[in-house]
Protein backbone atom coordinates (compact mmCIF):
# COMPACT_ATOMS: atom_id res chain seq x y z
CA UNK A 1 0.00 0.00 0.00
CA UNK A 2 1.36 3.57 -0.48
CA UNK A 3 2.20 5.45 2.62
CA UNK A 4 0.58 8.64 3.77
CA UNK A 5 4.05 9.78 4.40
CA UNK A 6 5.45 9.10 0.77
CA UNK A 7 6.35 12.58 -0.13
CA UNK A 8 7.29 13.41 3.53
CA UNK A 9 10.80 14.01 4.33
CA UNK A 10 12.89 14.66 7.52
CA UNK A 11 14.63 17.64 7.84
CA UNK A 12 17.40 18.15 10.76
CA UNK A 13 18.59 21.64 11.37
CA UNK A 14 21.30 21.21 14.30
CA UNK A 15 21.72 19.08 17.44
CA UNK A 16 22.31 21.25 20.76
CA UNK A 17 24.19 19.48 23.92
CA UNK A 18 23.37 21.95 26.44
CA UNK A 19 25.38 22.43 29.68
CA UNK A 20 24.44 24.70 32.57
CA UNK A 21 25.74 27.85 30.40
CA UNK A 22 25.50 29.30 27.01
CA UNK A 23 29.45 28.82 26.93
CA UNK A 24 29.48 25.31 27.30
CA UNK A 25 26.61 24.81 24.53
CA UNK A 26 27.62 22.48 21.72
CA UNK A 27 26.02 23.24 18.65
CA UNK A 28 26.02 20.67 15.70
CA UNK A 29 24.57 22.27 12.56
CA UNK A 30 23.45 19.83 9.95
CA UNK A 31 25.74 21.53 7.78
CA UNK A 32 28.86 21.52 9.25
CA UNK A 33 30.81 18.56 7.91
CA UNK A 34 33.20 18.72 10.34
CA UNK A 35 30.61 17.87 13.72
CA UNK A 36 28.70 15.43 11.55
CA UNK A 37 31.33 13.85 9.37
CA UNK A 38 29.93 10.36 8.79
CA UNK A 39 26.44 10.22 6.34
CA UNK A 40 24.61 7.69 4.86
CA UNK A 41 22.21 8.79 2.07
CA UNK A 42 21.52 12.33 3.23
CA UNK A 43 21.79 15.59 1.03
CA UNK A 44 22.14 19.24 2.57
CA UNK A 45 19.62 21.42 2.05
CA UNK A 46 20.55 24.75 2.08
CA UNK A 47 17.70 27.76 3.16
CA UNK A 48 17.68 31.45 1.65
CA UNK A 49 16.45 33.62 4.27
CA UNK A 50 13.04 35.63 4.47
CA UNK A 51 13.24 39.01 3.62
CA UNK A 52 10.85 40.91 6.20
CA UNK A 53 7.87 42.84 4.54
CA UNK A 54 9.02 46.48 6.63
CA UNK A 55 12.53 46.77 5.03
CA UNK A 56 14.56 48.51 5.80
CA UNK A 57 13.76 48.29 9.37
CA UNK A 58 16.03 50.80 10.32
CA UNK A 59 16.32 54.10 7.87
CA UNK A 60 18.66 56.75 7.57
CA UNK A 61 17.83 59.96 9.61
CA UNK A 62 16.48 63.53 8.45
CA UNK A 63 18.68 66.54 7.37
CA UNK A 64 21.19 67.22 10.22
CA UNK A 65 21.06 64.08 11.79
CA UNK A 66 24.33 61.72 12.26
CA UNK A 67 23.01 59.19 9.59
CA UNK A 68 21.00 61.81 7.09
CA UNK A 69 23.47 60.15 4.22
CA UNK A 70 22.97 56.63 5.19
CA UNK A 71 22.80 54.22 8.32
CA UNK A 72 24.57 51.32 6.84
CA UNK A 73 25.25 47.76 8.88
CA UNK A 74 28.70 47.67 9.05
CA UNK A 75 28.49 46.90 12.49
CA UNK A 76 26.83 44.48 15.10
CA UNK A 77 23.73 43.21 16.67
CA UNK A 78 23.01 41.24 19.54
CA UNK A 79 20.14 40.79 22.67
CA UNK A 80 20.98 42.04 25.84
CA UNK A 81 17.65 40.78 28.17
CA UNK A 82 14.81 42.22 26.53
CA UNK A 83 16.35 44.74 24.53
CA UNK A 84 17.95 44.27 20.99
CA UNK A 85 21.38 46.26 20.32
CA UNK A 86 22.53 47.69 17.06
CA UNK A 87 25.84 49.24 16.22
CA UNK A 88 26.18 51.03 12.70
CA UNK A 89 27.51 53.42 11.11
CA UNK A 90 26.20 56.79 9.92
CA UNK A 91 27.22 59.37 7.62
CA UNK A 92 27.66 63.12 7.82
CA UNK A 93 29.80 65.14 5.85
CA UNK A 94 32.32 67.56 8.25
CA UNK A 95 35.15 70.00 7.75
CA UNK A 96 38.14 68.42 7.20
CA UNK A 97 40.45 68.37 10.68
CA UNK A 98 43.92 69.97 11.02
CA UNK A 99 46.39 67.24 9.73
CA UNK A 100 43.77 65.61 8.19
CA UNK A 101 43.24 64.78 4.31
CA UNK A 102 39.01 65.77 2.71
CA UNK A 103 37.30 62.81 4.51
CA UNK A 104 34.02 61.74 5.42
CA UNK A 105 33.48 60.73 9.11
CA UNK A 106 31.13 57.74 10.10
CA UNK A 107 30.22 58.20 13.32
CA UNK A 108 29.49 55.10 15.47
CA UNK A 109 25.45 55.34 15.79
CA UNK A 110 23.48 53.54 18.15
CA UNK A 111 19.70 52.07 18.15
CA UNK A 112 18.00 49.61 20.01
CA UNK A 113 14.37 48.05 19.99
CA UNK A 114 12.13 45.01 21.74
CA UNK A 115 11.39 43.06 18.24
CA UNK A 116 13.96 43.75 16.00
CA UNK A 117 12.02 45.48 13.63
CA UNK A 118 11.15 48.79 15.01
CA UNK A 119 14.08 50.78 15.92
CA UNK A 120 14.47 53.80 18.27
CA UNK A 121 17.89 56.08 17.80
CA UNK A 122 18.45 57.15 21.60
CA UNK A 123 19.66 60.66 22.58
CA UNK A 124 23.06 60.16 24.06
CA UNK A 125 24.00 63.23 24.40
CA UNK A 126 27.65 62.14 23.89
CA UNK A 127 29.20 64.01 20.94
CA UNK A 128 28.78 67.09 19.47
CA UNK A 129 27.17 67.68 16.16
CA UNK A 130 25.99 70.75 14.24
CA UNK A 131 26.41 72.97 17.58
CA UNK A 132 24.47 70.45 20.02
CA UNK A 133 24.59 66.89 21.78
CA UNK A 134 21.13 65.74 20.73
CA UNK A 135 22.10 62.81 18.71
CA UNK A 136 22.57 58.50 18.98
CA UNK A 137 26.48 59.30 18.22
CA UNK A 138 28.74 56.79 20.70
CA UNK A 139 31.66 58.75 22.25
CA UNK A 140 35.31 57.46 21.05
CA UNK A 141 38.18 58.95 22.78
CA UNK A 142 42.15 58.50 22.17
CA UNK A 143 45.03 60.49 21.30
CA UNK A 144 46.33 61.53 18.36
CA UNK A 145 42.38 62.22 17.70
CA UNK A 146 42.54 60.62 13.92
CA UNK A 147 42.67 57.43 15.80
CA UNK A 148 39.12 58.09 17.09
CA UNK A 149 37.68 58.90 13.89
CA UNK A 150 35.93 55.97 12.08
CA UNK A 151 35.94 55.63 8.38
CA UNK A 152 34.08 52.43 7.61
CA UNK A 153 33.83 49.02 9.16
CA UNK A 154 33.42 48.45 13.00
CA UNK A 155 32.45 45.04 14.80
CA UNK A 156 31.48 44.94 18.54
CA UNK A 157 32.30 41.60 21.02
CA UNK A 158 30.71 41.74 24.88
CA UNK A 159 32.21 39.97 26.87
CA UNK A 160 30.41 40.65 30.28
CA UNK A 161 32.69 37.74 31.96
CA UNK A 162 35.63 40.12 31.62
CA UNK A 163 37.09 40.65 35.11
CA UNK A 164 37.96 44.48 34.09
CA UNK A 165 34.36 46.20 33.44
CA UNK A 166 36.09 49.11 31.16
CA UNK A 167 36.99 46.15 28.67
CA UNK A 168 33.61 44.07 28.58
CA UNK A 169 32.62 45.94 25.35
CA UNK A 170 35.85 45.87 22.67
CA UNK A 171 35.49 46.88 19.13
CA UNK A 172 37.13 47.05 16.36
CA UNK A 173 37.12 49.56 13.13
CA UNK A 174 38.69 50.87 10.34
CA UNK A 175 40.44 54.37 10.51
CA UNK A 176 42.48 56.29 7.58
CA UNK A 177 45.35 58.05 9.56
CA UNK A 178 47.69 60.34 8.38
CA UNK A 179 51.20 59.21 8.33
CA UNK A 180 52.73 61.84 10.12
CA UNK A 181 50.24 61.09 13.22
CA UNK A 182 51.27 57.57 13.46
CA UNK A 183 53.61 57.42 16.69
CA UNK A 184 56.63 54.90 16.28
CA UNK A 185 55.90 55.05 12.48
CA UNK A 186 54.64 51.84 10.21
CA UNK A 187 56.56 49.12 8.16
CA UNK A 188 57.35 50.63 4.91
CA UNK A 189 54.74 48.13 3.82
CA UNK A 190 52.59 51.07 4.98
CA UNK A 191 54.30 54.43 3.45
CA UNK A 192 52.28 53.15 0.17
CA UNK A 193 49.61 55.61 1.30
CA UNK A 194 49.76 58.81 3.03
CA UNK A 195 46.62 58.11 5.15
CA UNK A 196 46.84 54.34 5.63
CA UNK A 197 44.21 52.14 6.50
CA UNK A 198 44.58 50.81 9.49
CA UNK A 199 42.78 48.84 12.47
CA UNK A 200 42.15 50.47 16.08
CA UNK A 201 40.55 49.03 18.80
CA UNK A 202 38.69 50.37 21.38
CA UNK A 203 37.31 49.28 24.81
CA UNK A 204 33.98 50.46 26.63
CA UNK A 205 32.12 49.96 29.84
CA UNK A 206 28.70 50.03 28.40
CA UNK A 207 29.30 50.19 24.75
CA UNK A 208 28.35 54.00 24.68
CA UNK A 209 31.56 55.86 25.72
CA UNK A 210 34.65 54.24 24.14
CA UNK A 211 38.80 54.40 24.66
CA UNK A 212 41.33 53.94 21.94
CA UNK A 213 43.23 50.47 23.32
CA UNK A 214 46.88 52.64 23.26
CA UNK A 215 48.55 55.67 20.97
CA UNK A 216 48.40 53.98 17.41
CA UNK A 217 47.10 51.11 15.19
CA UNK A 218 46.90 47.63 15.70
CA UNK A 219 48.31 46.60 12.71
CA UNK A 220 51.92 47.83 13.06
CA UNK A 221 52.87 45.95 9.68
CA UNK A 222 51.15 48.75 7.11
CA UNK A 223 49.40 46.74 5.56
CA UNK A 224 45.99 47.87 3.92
CA UNK A 225 43.87 45.48 6.06
CA UNK A 226 40.24 46.50 5.73
CA UNK A 227 39.43 45.43 9.39
CA UNK A 228 35.17 44.14 9.36
CA UNK A 229 35.27 41.45 11.64
CA UNK A 230 36.10 40.72 15.37
CA UNK A 231 35.51 37.51 18.24
CA UNK A 232 37.69 35.24 20.38
CA UNK A 233 37.59 31.84 19.77
CA UNK A 234 40.22 29.75 21.90
CA UNK A 235 42.93 31.60 23.41
CA UNK A 236 42.40 34.04 20.64
CA UNK A 237 41.26 37.11 19.43
CA UNK A 238 40.91 37.33 15.62
CA UNK A 239 40.38 40.30 13.22
CA UNK A 240 39.18 39.10 10.06
CA UNK A 241 38.41 41.27 6.75
CA UNK A 242 39.77 42.03 3.76
CA UNK A 243 43.14 42.79 1.96
CA UNK A 244 44.12 43.47 -1.34
CA UNK A 245 46.45 43.37 -4.23
CA UNK A 246 49.50 44.23 -3.74
CA UNK A 247 48.98 43.39 -0.08
CA UNK A 248 47.60 40.47 -0.57
CA UNK A 249 48.10 37.46 -3.11
CA UNK A 250 47.44 33.47 -3.61
CA UNK A 251 49.70 30.84 -2.40
CA UNK A 252 51.84 31.08 -5.62
CA UNK A 253 52.27 34.42 -5.14
CA UNK A 254 49.53 35.86 -7.99
CA UNK A 255 47.07 38.00 -7.26
CA UNK A 256 43.82 37.03 -5.68
CA UNK A 257 41.61 40.17 -5.70
CA UNK A 258 39.92 40.86 -2.33
CA UNK A 259 39.98 37.81 -0.15
CA UNK A 260 39.17 37.39 3.47
CA UNK A 261 42.71 37.16 5.98
CA UNK A 262 42.84 37.20 9.78
CA UNK A 263 45.12 38.66 12.50
CA UNK A 264 44.91 37.13 16.21
CA UNK A 265 45.94 38.80 19.39
CA UNK A 266 46.12 36.68 22.93
CA UNK A 267 45.18 39.90 24.73
CA UNK A 268 43.56 42.49 22.72
CA UNK A 269 46.02 44.88 22.84
CA UNK A 270 48.97 43.30 21.01
CA UNK A 271 48.21 41.50 17.43
CA UNK A 272 50.26 39.72 15.02
CA UNK A 273 52.13 40.61 12.04
CA UNK A 274 51.38 37.55 10.23
CA UNK A 275 48.41 36.65 8.95
CA UNK A 276 46.59 33.77 7.95
CA UNK A 277 44.47 33.44 4.63
CA UNK A 278 40.77 32.41 5.70
CA UNK A 279 38.91 32.53 2.85
CA UNK A 280 38.53 32.85 -0.60
CA UNK A 281 35.68 32.22 -3.22
CA UNK A 282 36.40 28.75 -4.94
CA UNK A 283 36.76 30.75 -8.52
CA UNK A 284 39.30 33.20 -7.04
CA UNK A 285 41.96 30.03 -6.92
CA UNK A 286 41.21 28.28 -10.11
CA UNK A 287 43.37 28.33 -13.08
CA UNK A 288 42.46 30.64 -14.54
CA UNK A 289 40.23 32.36 -11.94
CA UNK A 290 36.65 33.19 -12.58
CA UNK A 291 36.35 37.14 -13.52
CA UNK A 292 35.73 39.18 -11.47
CA UNK A 293 34.68 36.90 -8.57
CA UNK A 294 35.88 38.56 -5.18
CA UNK A 295 35.07 37.74 -1.44
CA UNK A 296 33.83 41.56 -0.29
CA UNK A 297 34.88 43.02 3.35
CA UNK A 298 35.61 39.03 4.82
CA UNK A 299 32.51 38.31 6.61
CA UNK A 300 29.86 39.15 9.18
CA UNK A 301 30.29 36.00 11.90
CA UNK A 302 27.98 34.56 14.84
CA UNK A 303 30.18 32.59 17.52
CA UNK A 304 28.60 29.83 18.75
CA UNK A 305 30.55 28.68 21.28
CA UNK A 306 32.20 25.31 19.23
CA UNK A 307 31.78 26.53 15.63
CA UNK A 308 31.44 30.02 13.65
CA UNK A 309 29.21 30.48 11.17
CA UNK A 310 29.19 33.94 9.09
CA UNK A 311 27.80 35.21 5.58
CA UNK A 312 30.54 37.03 3.33
CA UNK A 313 30.18 39.17 0.59
CA UNK A 314 29.98 37.16 -2.69
CA UNK A 315 31.24 39.69 -4.70
CA UNK A 316 31.13 40.07 -8.72
CA UNK A 317 32.37 42.73 -10.88
CA UNK A 318 30.45 45.09 -12.97
CA UNK A 319 31.08 45.38 -16.80
CA UNK A 320 34.36 46.46 -18.30
CA UNK A 321 32.52 48.13 -20.93
CA UNK A 322 30.87 50.88 -18.70
CA UNK A 323 29.01 53.81 -19.94
CA UNK A 324 30.56 57.00 -19.50
CA UNK A 325 31.09 59.22 -16.70
CA UNK A 326 29.91 56.58 -14.26
CA UNK A 327 31.45 55.22 -11.13
CA UNK A 328 34.53 52.69 -11.05
CA UNK A 329 32.29 50.14 -9.58
CA UNK A 330 29.00 50.94 -11.76
CA UNK A 331 27.45 46.96 -12.43
CA UNK A 332 29.21 45.81 -9.42
CA UNK A 333 27.01 43.36 -7.53
CA UNK A 334 27.37 41.54 -3.93
CA UNK A 335 24.98 38.54 -2.46
CA UNK A 336 25.33 37.13 0.98
CA UNK A 337 26.69 33.29 1.23
CA UNK A 338 26.67 31.33 4.16
CA UNK A 339 30.27 29.89 5.65
CA UNK A 340 31.46 28.08 8.80
CA UNK A 341 34.42 27.20 10.94
CA UNK A 342 35.67 24.74 13.25
CA UNK A 343 38.87 26.50 14.51
CA UNK A 344 38.02 30.03 14.01
CA UNK A 345 41.17 30.93 10.99
CA UNK A 346 39.97 28.99 8.01
CA UNK A 347 36.37 28.91 6.75
CA UNK A 348 34.84 27.31 4.22
CA UNK A 349 31.10 27.11 2.24
CA UNK A 350 28.95 24.48 2.90
CA UNK A 351 26.94 24.54 -0.64
CA UNK A 352 28.98 26.76 -3.03
CA UNK A 353 27.84 30.21 -4.28
CA UNK A 354 24.32 29.38 -2.43
CA UNK A 355 22.72 32.47 -1.65
CA UNK A 356 21.40 32.43 1.66
CA UNK A 357 20.41 36.53 1.33
CA UNK A 358 19.82 37.51 -2.25
CA UNK A 359 20.11 41.07 -3.43
CA UNK A 360 16.63 42.04 -4.61
CA UNK A 361 14.77 41.99 -7.79
CA UNK A 362 15.42 44.91 -10.11
CA UNK A 363 13.47 48.18 -8.32
CA UNK A 364 13.93 46.82 -4.47
CA UNK A 365 15.26 48.69 -2.34
CA UNK A 366 18.19 46.14 -2.11
CA UNK A 367 18.68 45.31 -5.68
CA UNK A 368 21.97 46.11 -6.19
CA UNK A 369 24.41 44.48 -3.55
CA UNK A 370 24.55 43.81 0.05
CA UNK A 371 26.76 44.44 3.03
CA UNK A 372 26.95 41.94 5.97
CA UNK A 373 27.16 42.69 9.62
CA UNK A 374 27.91 40.82 12.75
CA UNK A 375 23.86 40.83 13.19
CA UNK A 376 22.20 37.18 13.88
CA UNK A 377 19.78 36.67 17.02
CA UNK A 378 17.81 33.51 17.99
CA UNK A 379 14.36 34.60 19.37
CA UNK A 380 12.19 32.12 20.19
CA UNK A 381 11.98 29.67 17.07
CA UNK A 382 13.25 32.05 14.58
CA UNK A 383 16.73 33.35 13.36
CA UNK A 384 16.99 36.82 12.72
CA UNK A 385 19.69 38.78 10.71
CA UNK A 386 20.42 42.01 9.62
CA UNK A 387 21.87 43.74 6.67
CA UNK A 388 22.33 47.11 4.20
CA UNK A 389 21.94 47.64 0.77
CA UNK A 390 24.93 49.38 -1.45
CA UNK A 391 23.79 50.84 -4.60
CA UNK A 392 27.57 50.40 -5.93
CA UNK A 393 28.20 53.59 -7.92
CA UNK A 394 25.20 55.05 -7.10
CA UNK A 395 23.99 57.46 -4.19
CA UNK A 396 24.30 56.66 -0.73
CA UNK A 397 21.14 57.76 0.51
CA UNK A 398 19.58 54.04 -0.78
CA UNK A 399 22.27 52.36 2.31
CA UNK A 400 19.77 51.47 4.92
CA UNK A 401 19.43 48.01 7.00
CA UNK A 402 17.19 45.13 6.49
CA UNK A 403 16.25 42.12 8.15
CA UNK A 404 16.03 38.19 7.27
CA UNK A 405 14.72 35.61 9.04
CA UNK A 406 15.13 31.50 9.33
CA UNK A 407 13.47 28.69 11.17
CA UNK A 408 15.89 28.86 14.60
CA UNK A 409 19.65 27.94 12.73
CA UNK A 410 17.22 26.62 9.72
CA UNK A 411 20.75 28.07 7.39
CA UNK A 412 20.26 24.22 6.10
CA UNK A 413 19.20 21.43 6.84
CA UNK A 414 19.84 17.43 6.46
CA UNK A 415 17.21 14.99 4.34
CA UNK A 416 17.33 11.53 2.52
CA UNK A 417 18.74 11.69 -1.02
CA UNK A 418 16.96 8.69 -2.08
CA UNK A 419 12.95 8.63 -1.32
CA UNK A 420 12.00 5.17 0.41
CA UNK A 421 15.22 4.68 1.65
CA UNK A 422 16.04 5.07 5.22
CA UNK A 423 19.61 7.14 6.08
CA UNK A 424 21.85 8.04 9.57
CA UNK A 425 24.78 9.83 10.69
CA UNK A 426 27.00 9.69 13.13
CA UNK A 427 28.14 13.00 15.03
CA UNK A 428 31.87 13.42 15.53
CA UNK A 429 33.00 12.19 19.10
CA UNK A 430 32.38 14.70 22.14
CA UNK A 431 34.15 15.05 25.08
CA UNK A 432 31.81 14.68 27.70
CA UNK A 433 32.10 16.76 31.53
CA UNK A 434 30.45 16.82 34.77
CA UNK A 435 28.70 19.57 33.25
CA UNK A 436 26.91 18.10 29.79
CA UNK A 437 23.26 17.86 30.45
CA UNK A 438 20.97 17.47 27.86
CA UNK A 439 20.59 16.71 24.02
CA UNK A 440 17.67 19.11 22.19
CA UNK A 441 17.20 19.04 17.81
CA UNK A 442 15.20 20.98 15.46
CA UNK A 443 13.25 18.32 13.30
CA UNK A 444 10.33 18.58 10.93
CA UNK A 445 8.89 16.25 8.87
CA UNK A 446 8.53 13.06 12.02
CA UNK A 447 5.61 11.52 13.05
CA UNK A 448 4.40 8.87 15.38
CA UNK A 449 5.29 6.59 12.44
CA UNK A 450 7.62 7.19 11.22
CA UNK A 451 10.02 8.95 14.17
CA UNK A 452 13.86 9.83 14.22
CA UNK A 453 15.52 7.42 16.40
CA UNK A 454 18.87 8.84 18.36
CA UNK A 455 21.40 6.80 20.38
CA UNK A 456 25.02 7.36 21.54
CA UNK A 457 27.82 5.34 20.58
CA UNK A 458 31.58 5.33 22.48
CA UNK A 459 34.17 6.11 20.63
CA UNK A 460 34.60 2.79 19.41
CA UNK A 461 30.95 3.29 17.41
CA UNK A 462 29.75 0.69 20.01
CA UNK A 463 26.57 1.43 21.89
CA UNK A 464 26.14 2.68 24.71
CA UNK A 465 24.08 0.56 26.87
CA UNK A 466 20.70 2.66 28.07
CA UNK A 467 20.84 4.90 25.29
CA UNK A 468 20.71 2.62 22.08
CA UNK A 469 18.57 -0.23 20.36
CA UNK A 470 15.41 -0.45 23.15
CA UNK A 471 16.47 2.33 24.76
CA UNK A 472 17.46 4.95 21.87
CA UNK A 473 15.35 8.26 21.86
CA UNK A 474 12.51 8.77 19.51
CA UNK A 475 11.42 12.20 18.18
CA UNK A 476 7.89 12.23 16.74
CA UNK A 477 7.17 15.84 16.87
CA UNK A 478 7.83 18.20 14.59
CA UNK A 479 9.51 21.73 16.07
CA UNK A 480 12.70 23.86 17.29
CA UNK A 481 14.99 23.19 20.55
CA UNK A 482 12.83 19.88 21.67
CA UNK A 483 14.55 17.96 24.50
CA UNK A 484 15.74 14.72 23.62
CA UNK A 485 14.22 11.98 26.08
CA UNK A 486 15.69 8.82 26.83
CA UNK A 487 13.19 6.13 27.67
CA UNK A 488 15.39 4.08 30.28
CA UNK A 489 15.68 7.23 32.45
CA UNK A 490 12.83 8.76 31.25
CA UNK A 491 14.64 11.86 31.28
CA UNK A 492 17.20 13.98 28.94
CA UNK A 493 20.28 14.04 31.33
CA UNK A 494 23.08 12.36 29.30
CA UNK A 495 25.91 10.19 30.34
CA UNK A 496 28.25 11.84 32.12
CA UNK A 497 32.37 11.28 32.24
CA UNK A 498 32.76 9.46 28.88
CA UNK A 499 33.48 10.12 25.48
CA UNK A 500 30.21 9.57 23.06
CA UNK A 501 28.88 10.47 19.30
CA UNK A 502 25.50 10.66 18.51
CA UNK A 503 23.31 8.41 15.71
CA UNK A 504 20.63 9.83 14.32
CA UNK A 505 18.42 7.57 11.96
CA UNK A 506 15.94 8.74 9.35
CA UNK A 507 12.59 6.47 9.00
CA UNK A 508 12.08 4.77 5.51
CA UNK A 509 9.17 7.54 4.32
CA UNK A 510 7.61 6.25 0.79
CA UNK A 511 5.93 2.90 -0.53
CA UNK A 512 5.22 0.92 2.30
Amino acid sequence: MKSAFARLSVLLALLVVRTAGLAGERVLFGFDDHSIPWQHNLKLVPVAATKHPQNPVLRRGPKGSADESHAILYGSVFKDGDTFRMWYLGMHEIATEPGRPPDSWRPMCYAESKDGIAWTKPNLGLVELNGNKDNNICLIQGEPHSLTRIDDFLSILYEPEDPNPSRRYKCAYIAHVPYDEIRGGLSSIGKRETAPCVTICATSPDGLTWQVVGDRPANASGERFEVAGLYRFGNFYYSTGQLLPPWTWRADGRDAGRIMLAYRSPDFVTWSQAKALSFARPGQLMNPPVAGQQTHMGAGLWNRGNVLVGLYGMWQDGPTDRPAGVDRLWGTHIDLGLVVSNDGVHFREPVTDFKVIPRGAKGEWDSVALLQGHAFVNSGDRTMIWYSHWDTGGPTETMEIGLATLRRDGFGYLSSKETGEGGHFITSTIDASNRIQQLRINAEGVTATSPLTLELLDDSDRPIKGFSGVDSAKVTVAGTQQEVIWPKTKGSKLPIGRPFAIKATFPRIGDV
